[in-house]
């Protein structure tokens, strides 16, 4: 794999409710990255990771390990934080 870094643009995410009422960002069908389109086949796995803040703890990223329609895994994460306009979607690694 190779570290990206770099955002994304989503093709219509959805949000949905878990088994504990809380609220998920759902992964896209496809994102853009640059001139590609990378198209979702599955979900490999997914992860959360936490932020601490004067002794409080927020969820802060949704991490999800894709396969893209031509076989390659990629690594994307959410991320809650972001500040209104900013990216919120990230190619961690392809």
């Amino acid at each position: 794999m190779t570290f990206i870094s770099k955002p994304l643009q989503s093709e219509a995410t959805s949000f949905e409710a878990d088994a504990h009422g809380r609220i998920e960002p759902g992964v896209p069908r496809a994102f853009t990255f640059g001139a590609q389109r990378l198209v979702v086949v599955r979900v490999v796995r997914e992860w959360r990771s936490n932020k601490s803040d004067r002794g409080d703890v927020y969820l802060k990223r949704h991490w999800y390990e894709i396969e893209i329609d031509d076989g390659r895994i990629a690594v994307v994460y959410f991320d809650r934080g972001a500040k209104r306009g900013a990216p919120r979607w990230w190619l961690f690694s392809l």
